[in-house]
Parts: C-alpha cells; sequence; structure tokens
C-alpha cells in the first residue's frame, strides 16, 4: 500500500501562542499514531510546549509518509426513505427529493463521492443506477428476515458518472408510491440493508421514517402511557437492536442520521440508539404533515439545506487528554468510546457538541498549570488526512475563592444538563431533578463558608455563579426536565438528545431563551448593523399590551403581539390592518416596503444566521393555544409544577440554612 496522505495542524488560524511546535514529520507521525491507538502516549502532552490560552491548530499542509491503514475513504452517502401510506401522506418526499436536486452538486466530496438510495415499507426497495442504464431500475426484496443485497454493483454509484440518472430517480420517488396501501414499516431489516451495502466503505446513512418500526428485525410496539410519561423505563431503548446496529456501523466508520417526521409516538428512545453510538444527528419534526403543518415543513426544507453541504469529516477519532493528577470521567454527546480517552467518530460535523467531566485523582500542588488537549483526526470529504487540536491551559490556585471566580456558569450548567440526562434514564426523573437542586446548594454553601462576615439569612453568590439559581430553574422547567404529565414521551426523550449533542451557545438558547422588545426597533439597518435591542427578564410582568416580543428559544421564534399593540407595527411588519385580522396560525412574515418590517426581518434573519436547527417561527396572540408554548419560556413566573424564580431562591436558601 501507498503512503497515507496526512495533514498536520500548522500553522494556527486564530489562537495566542508562546511558541510553535515543531513543524516535523516524525512529530506528525507520532501524533498519527498516538491518534489512532497505535502508540501509547502517555506524555504525549507534556512533549508540546505550554500555551497560555486556547489554542486551534489546523493546515492543509500533506505529510507523506506509510502506514498499514487504508487510504482515506470517499464521501459515501445512503439515503433511506420511509415509503409507507403513512409516509406518502405526510409528504415528506417530495421536499426532501427536491432539496436533494438543488443540492446534488453542492455536496461535499471530490471526484470519488459516491450516492445511493433505499426506500422500505413491508419490503426493502434497492434502486441500481449503473451508469450506462437508460432508467434506474428498483429491485425489491420481500424477504425482511434474511435480508441481502439484491446485485453486487450499481447500488452505490459515482455521483458525477450517474448524475443523470439519479435526478431521474429524484424526480420520480415523490409519485412512484402515491398510491400504495402499505402500512408497515421494515425500518430494523432497511437498515441491516444499508449496512451490509455501506461496510466497504464507510460513510454517511440518512434515514427518514414517520412511524414505530412495525415488522422485521427491530420491530417496537407503542409504549407511551399518558399517565407515565416520564417514567424511567420508557426514557431508555425497549430494545437493543439499534445500539448493536450503531456500533456494527461505527466499526465500519459510517454513521446513521435521524429524521423522524412523526404524527404520533414513534418511540425515539429506542429509534435514536441508531445516531447516538454511532457519531450521527437526531432530527425530530413532530406532528409533521406538508400541508397541515407548513411551518414543519419549511423547517425540514431549511434543515436539508444546512445539512446536505455543511462540512463534514469521515472514519475520525478524538482523544482527550489532562495533566497527570487529572483524569476523564465522562464523555457525553454521540459516539462510541473506544478506549478510557478514545472517541471513535465514523462522521464529525461543526453542529456536534461533546462534553468531557474530569476528576482530580492527586494532588496539584506541584504545578501552576493544568493542561488539557484535544486532538482530532479525520479525514475531509476531498480525501485528505486532518489533525484539529485545542489546548487550553488553566492555572491551579490555593484559594476556594479564586476558583469560584474562574467558574464558567454556562459551561457548568450545560455540563449539569448532560449529567441529569444520565440521572433521568439510570435512576428516575426525580432524582435528577433533586441532584439538580442540590448542585445549586452545595456550591453557593461551600462559597458561603470562605465569607465569615457574610450573614447567613442572606443568599450570597460569587459574581461568576449569580445566575446559576436561574439557568438551574430553567432546567427544571426545562422539557427534559420539567414533571407532569403533559409532555409527550418523543418530546422529553428529544429535548434529552439536544442536551446531549449541542453545541454549548446553542443549549444555552434552548434552557434560558433570549426575549426582545421589537416594536421599537430603533436602529438603521444597513449591510453591517442590524437592530441590537435589550434582553427582558422572562417573566410575564415584562410583556406589555402596547408592545410586540420576540423570544428566541433555539429551535422556535414566537412573537408575541400584545392586544393593543399599535397598528402601524401590525401593518407593516405582519401585513394586517389592526390585531383582530392577524390569524391565529402564522408562521412567517411578509416582505413589506417599510422601515419597521427591514429592521424586523434584518433582527430575525441575524439570529438565525449559523444555527444548526432552522427554526419555526410562530405569532402569538393571546387567543392563540400556542400561547401555553409561550408562557412555559418564562421561566421567572410560577407555573402549577413549578416555583417561580423568587420561590426558588428562598428554597435554596431554606436548603442551605438547614
Amino acid at each position: 500500500m501507498h503512503g497515507e496522505v496526512f495533514s498536520c495542524i500548522w500553522p494556527p488560524k486564530r489562537c495566542v501562542q508562546t511558541s510553535r511546535p515543531p513543524k516535523s514529520t516524525n512529530t506528525a507521525c507520532k501524533w498519527y499514531k498516538m491518534l489512532s491507538g497505535a502508540e501509547d502516549q502517555g506524555s504525549f502532552l507534556t512533549n508540546l510546549s505550554p500555551l497560555s490560552a486556547l489554542e486551534q491548530y489546523e493546515d492543509k499542509s500533506l505529510l507523506l509518509f506509510k502506514d498499514t491503514l487504508r487510504p482515506p475513504q470517499p464521501a459515501v452517502y445512503l439515503f433511506v426513505l420511509d415509503v409507507s401510506h403513512n409516509a406518502v401522506d405526510a409528504g415528506y418526499l417530495t421536499i426532501v427529493c427536491n432539496s436533494l436536486l438543488e443540492n446534488l452538486d453542492k455536496l461535499p466530496g471530490d471526484s470519488r463521492t459516491r450516492i445511493g438510495f433505499i426506500t422500505f415499507d413491508s419490503t426493502v426497495q434497492f434502486y441500481n443506477l449503473q451508469e450506462g442504464l437508460s432508467q434506474p431500475q428498483m429491485l425489491i426484496v420481500s424477504d425482511i428476515d434474511d435480508i441481502f443485497l439484491p446485485t453486487p454493483d450499481g447500488l452505490l454509484v459515482n455521483l458525477h458518472e450517474s448524475k443523470e440518472l439519479i435526478k431521474d430517480l429524484l424526480n420520480a420517488l415523490p409519485n412512484m408510491f402515491t398510491n400504495t396501501r402499505e402500512t408497515h414499516s421494515a425500518l430494523g431489516s432497511a437498515l441491516q440493508a444499508a449496512f451490509k451495502l455501506m461496510s466497504p466503505t464507510g460513510g454517511r446513512i440518512s434515514v427518514f421514517q414517520t412511524q414505530l418500526p412495525s415488522l422485521g428485525a427491530g420491530l417496537l410496539h407503542s409504549r407511551e402511557d399518558p399517565n407515565q410519561r416520564s417514567s424511567t423505563k420508557h426514557l431508555g431503548p425497549a430494545t437493543d437492536f439499534y445500539k448493536k446496529l450503531a456500533l456494527d456501523c461505527s466499526g465500519q466508520q459510517t454513521a446513521v442520521d435521524l429524521f423522524l417526521l412523526s404524527s404520533q409516538y414513534s418511540d425515539l428512545a429506542s429509534l435514536a440508539c441508531m445516531s447516538k453510538y454511532s457519531a450521527g444527528c437526531i432530527y425530530y419534526y413532530p406532528s409533521f404533515h406538508h400541508s397541515h403543518n407548513p411551518a414543519q415543513a419549511e423547517k425540514l426544507q431549511k434543515d436539508l439545506k444546512r445539512y446536505l453541504t455543511r462540512k463534514i469529516g469521515f472514519e475520525a477519532v478524538m482523544r482527550i487528554r489532562c495533566t497527570k493528577g487529572l483524569s476523564i470521567h465522562t464523555f457525553h454527546g454521540n459516539f462510541f468510546v473506544r478506549s478510557t480517552d478514545l472517541l471513535s467518530l465514523a462522521n464529525v460535523n461543526p453542529d456536534a457538541g461533546f462534553a468531557v467531566q474530569m476528576s482530580i485523582e492527586e494532588s496539584l500542588t506541584d504545578t501552576s498549570l493544568a493542561c488539557f488537549q484535544t486532538a482530532l483526526l479525520y479525514t475531509s470529504s476531498k480525501g485528505e488526512r486532518r489533525i484539529r487540536v485545542h489546548t487550553l491551559c488553566l492555572p491551579v490556585v490555593n484559594s476556594l475563592t479564586d476558583v469560584y471566580a474562574g467558574a464558567d456558569v454556562q459551561a457548568v450548567v450545560c455540563l449539569l444538563a448532560n449529567m441529569a440526562v444520565d440521572r433521568s434514564v439510570s435512576s428516575s426523573l426525580p432524582d435528577a431533578r433533586d441532584a439538580l437542586v442540590n448542585a445549586v446548594v452545595d456550591s453557593l454553601s461551600a462559597y458561603m463558608s470562605t465569607a465569615s462576615n457574610l450573614q447567613q439569612s442572606m443568599l450570597i453568590a460569587p459574581n461568576s455563579l449569580k445566575l446559576f439559581p436561574l439557568y438551574v430553574l430553567a432546567l427544571l422547567k426545562q422539557k427534559a426536565f420539567r414533571t407532569g404529565t403533559s409532555t409527550r414521551l418523543d418530546d422529553r426523550v428529544y429535548a434529552m438528545c439536544q442536551i446531549k449533542s449541542q453545541p454549548l451557545v446553542h443549549l444555552m438558547k434552548m434552557i434560558h431563551p433570549n426575549l426582545y422588545r421589537i416594536d421599537k426597533l430603533i436602529d438603521e439597518v444597513t449591510d453591517r448593523v442590524v437592530p441590537q435591542p435589550p434582553l427582558q427578564k422572562l417573566s410575564a410582568e415584562k410583556l406589555t399590551r402596547e408592545g410586540a416580543f420576540l423570544m428566541d428559544c433555539g429551535s422556535n421564534f414566537y412573537i408575541w403581539i400584545g392586544k393593543n399593540c399599535d397598528n402601524n407595527f401590525i401593518k407593516d411588519v405582519l401585513g394586517y390592518p389592526n390585531y383582530a385580522s392577524v390569524p391565529q396560525r402564522m408562521t412567517q412574515l411578509p416582505e413589506i416596503d417599510a422601515l419597521s418590517s427591514e429592521r424586523t426581518r434584518s433582527f430575525i434573519s441575524w439570529l438565525r444566521d449559523n444555527r444548526p436547527l432552522s427554526p419555526v417561527l410562530q405569532v402569538i396572540k393571546d387567543e392563540n393555544p400556542a400561547k401555553t408554548d409561550f408562557f412555559q419560556h418564562l421561566i421567572e413566573d410560577r407555573t402549577e409544577a413549578a416555583f417561580s424564580y423568587y420561590e426558588f431562591l428562598l428554597h435554596i436558601q431554606q436548603q442551605i440554612c438547614k
């Protein structure tokens, strides 16, 4: 075998550095062996120069050296599509096929890029797209209990060589199953077929599912009991089929991404395992229907555009090292743990987030710095081997006050949220909620004990953690952890999946939304400036009947219109003459040639930029049923099952003073 292509990460693109590590092939080889597990590098971190701040290295310079691993894999994309009656009625197939047609030339890859399609209902259908055929050939396998590939060639084809056949198939697919009466779903068998097809190369499997799998391997039964929606046994998978399949896929450098477009319970707790353990992504569209729920249809279209065109890395591994005396405790995210500090990531993308718990095993009194380093080895969509390295050095201090001063409250809250998800599944939801409250009590109690002159009757928090109680209260009211039976099981599970896989900046919007008043945007809109209204407290007392407010929840935008809102704003921004004429279901803002319209749309567009998921916009009136969702995000207010912020602070104080 010829030498592997290797990309070493010099020089840094964005960093502050005290010295540059040596640029040498020997160092590159050493890093490569360390990342791939071919060499034990206990001293890896100490061999690099100490760095004064977080540093990022990535470079496209290529270093060639001999290695025994396989050549860099090509970009390979396989789409597995539900075509049962339920799926056809939902109408998602047209959106998916049109999105693929629009973005076919934008799929990340090179001249080796390959693509394939599988559809399924009670049988599994393959499509021969071999170059030279006059039209695509459908090959049906009805033996779902012993699935096999009907032909050795033509099911995964070169994108460029078979582009016309691929386009023909995408144009035909939405109408091929229009009159189907098949109500069953053999998802498990389709996934087994996809695994067989992808094993020789690795790549990405994109699965679109609209109901509970009802036939063959991996079939599931409804477990949702409206009276037990928070039961621990329902938060975990009903079968290990999807986890085992995911681990098999991960072993062959294949990730499985799930798009669940369901109008009813689909046991996401079980289905999500196919993505969790293969480093895949999970997309969820409740109550999806192309005409009855146009907002979700638009969201799918926008999500697909980013999904199909964003950067992607293949056959990746990530290793995290830390200073002697520290050890890695737990990883959070979608991956397979290959060893104590090595994660296997069949695919990696810019929308994925990971969290790591560290523990102190030995005294750090002999060192002034604690260092952490994450190194990611991956193959780019162009077939280049690359390494990306992040290094962070933090001071070791003797004073507990200094420890609190350096706390990052958002990182603390997001890590606690990940830990609470694990506790909910392994123990119980009440246990997880108690643990979140105890984290606030213990941290503030420890801080107050360091200051002897403080009155014990007062609740005191360091500046870095002043928002800690508020964020934890927000977590307790979040779909993942709220009590009661109003939250549907799939909705709760999806919220937990988001917590485990979203980057911090997006997760914080989900935990603690941002509220703005938008009927008085005063900044001029230019190419460089957008309105920047001040943030409002998440409380109904901040809402006025004369105003209009925008709430950014990450995956949802709510625009609340007061009954006495200025008619000029309603006319210029919403396109209706007055409050009474605004419809109950409004999910888009019209483009109107008015300054207030330009300001509002510019601000919303700025908020939307670079989101992993396209937010759904809803205009809310007092008479709108959706106002319940809006008011549930006003976390500083009291609800039937939860404290107000003031009451929560009193509760924390009482617990500390016990």
